[in-house]
């Protein structure tokens, strides 16, 4: 076995804290960069993630919004992993390096652990098989494509109602992400819907779905309302004080109004803890407030000398309160702070606390338009969007990008935005999903899609309303086989908290096509009646 590689200093993640935090390790070292520091992320590329909703709209291409960490990084040695253990004492970290290659093991001398958090929709039932995410670059293409495969459909189909659900796109969250990725929605359907000469009479419909009372709660009431104002002026549909209980393929359940029929929803809400931090807080009984772990105000993490933590994945103290916002301006000053705290480290020195106050919030609502609070002065319409554009464009890492974005925003004020689409298999194909008594898991006539394995609980089967059988742990919800075009002609519902596999359509083929490997036992002959 090879000697494992040691570094200094490892930064566990390529967002923004890691990326910055490498970026100025690299300066700090010069030439011994490489040798005595490391980055560590399970992606070669750190993106721009506050403008992930212009890649949805096709306002930018998803290269524009990447660049790749071994250049944003340069001179920094950069390891593209997952990490799989991590021995905070023992100073020894465990890589899954690929397909092809062996565990690597890393030693280091201190850690900073910038993993940021995850995307966690598993508490809206149906939302992980269904629903869409924007977390990265490839969940904003992924959905940019979904988009214009459901107008592709709708302009072939001649069934009215069919027409009508795939012309309808749900976005859940009315926080930044939510209103910035509604509005580029609806600026992409009505731009390009002219190219589609079967829906000139059909009305392209946007709903926003948000918990609280008005949007854009981090910039407060009044340009929330504003907010709110003007996505309703240009059509949308927003709906407050309303929260998402399930979804299926064909319908979006809401806890106060009637359900919603879209095929397509995405979530811009369900944050949760990394997977390794979870286990690191168990393991080493880390202080933390929901999955974010404690730190000083100096970043270090309390009861380690060796440990530090940034970004989304950190509580920091800081001007008073007890953590730092989420945000990506925290983390990117975070980044360069503990990088320099590390230098003192290292030094001998006495460490600094992070201080920082936010310069100001801003989003984009689409259409040429936005809103802004900087320095505590408010802004709103066209002259908000100006300022949205030139500061995000000034903070893209990167000459080449900055003059792609600005290259990309200048055509799109004069021509329609792109709807190519290169297909991609897609992902995901084994999902858990948890549903609560009563959640409803398909609809009669939803497409299906894929088949269901009972986990634990128990599903009622239901036919025009009338009870067709109740399926248990063990038993499969589907048929053997798929057929373009199917759907159900079940209502299936939770009778009991339940838990159930889903297998994707090509991998349930896959299965049920070798000779005995899903062969019918006594407790299974009539699960293909369900279908």
């Amino acid at each position: 076995m090879n000697n494992p590689l040691h570094y200094q200093v490892i930064v566990a993640g390529g967002g923004f804290a890691g990326a910055y935090c490498g970026k100025s390790l690299s300066k700090y070292f010069g030439r011994e960069a490489s040798k005595r520091a490391a980055l560590i992320a399970d992606g070669n590329v750190f993106a721009f993630q506050p403008m992930l909703a212009e890649v949805v709209g096709a306002a930018l291409s998803p290269l524009d919004v990447v660049i790749p960490l071994r250049q944003f990084c340069q001179g920094l040695n950069v390891l593209q992993g997952n990490i799989v253990a991590l021995d905070l004492n023992g100073k020894v970290a465990t890589l899954d390096s690929g397909r092809f290659t062996p565990n690597s093991t890393i030693t280091f001398d201190h850690v900073v652990l910038a993993l940021g958090s995850i995307i966690n929709v598993s508490q809206v039932p149906g939302m992980s098989e269904h629903g869409y995410i924007l977390k990265n670059a490839w969940d904003a293409m992924r959905l940019r494509v979904a988009i214009i495969e459901r107008l592709e459909e709708a302009n072939l189909t001649v069934d009215l109602g069919t027409k009508k659900r795939l012309l309808t796109f749900v976005v859940v969250g009315g926080g930044y992400s939510g209103v910035e990725t509604a509005g580029q929605i609806l600026d992409l359907v009505c731009s390009v819907q002219p190219m589609y000469l079967n829906l000139a009479d059909v009305a392209m419909r946007v709903v926003l779905v948000h918990s609280r009372d008005h949007l854009l709660p981090e910039i407060g009431l009044r340009l929330g309302k504003y907010a709110e104002s003007k996505l309703k002026e240009r059509g949308m549909e927003v709906r407050l004080d309303e929260r998402v209980e399930s979804i299926t393929a064909g319908k979006v359940f809401l806890s106060k109004s009637e359900p919603i029929e879209a095929h397509t929803i995405v979530s811009t809400i369900g944050n949760g803890p990394h997977p390794l931090l979870a286990s690191l807080c168990k393991s080493e009984n880390l202080e933390n407030v929901y999955g974010r772990i404690v730190t000083e105000p100096t970043m270090l993490v309390k009861g380690f000398k060796h440990v530090w933590a940034v970004g989304d994945c950190a509580a920091i103290p800081v001007n008073g309160e007890s953590s730092c916002p989420p945000t990506a301006q925290f983390a990117q000053r975070q980044g360069i702070q503990v990088s320099l705290n590390l230098q003192r480290a290292l030094a001998g020195l006495s460490l600094k606390p992070f201080k920082y106050k936010s310069r100001g919030q801003i989003a984009s609502i689409g259409h040429q338009s936005a809103v802004a609070d900087i320095m505590g002065f408010q802004f709103s319409g066209f002259i908000a969007w100006f300022i949205w554009r030139t500061v995000y464009a000034s903070k893209i890492p990167g000459l080449q990008r900055k003059l792609r974005v600005v290259i990309d925003w200048t055509l799109d004020i004069f021509f329609p935005r792109d709807i190519s689409v290169i297909r991609t298999l897609e992902q995901g194909v084994l999902e858990d999903m948890h549903f609560k008594k009563g959640d409803s898991i398909v609809e009669e006539k939803d497409p299906y899609i894929s088949v269901y394995i009972i986990k634990t609980g128990r599903v009622d089967c239901r036919r025009n309303n009338n009870h067709v059988q109740t399926l248990e742990s063990g038993d499969i919800l589907g048929g053997s086989n798929f057929t373009a075009g199917d759907t159900w002609n079940v209502r299936a519902a939770a009778c009991a908290p339940t838990v159930l596999v889903s297998i994707r359509r090509h991998a349930w083929l896959s299965l049920n096509q070798s000779p005995g490997l899903l062969a019918k036992t006594p407790e299974r002959e009539s699960y293909a009646e369900v279908r």
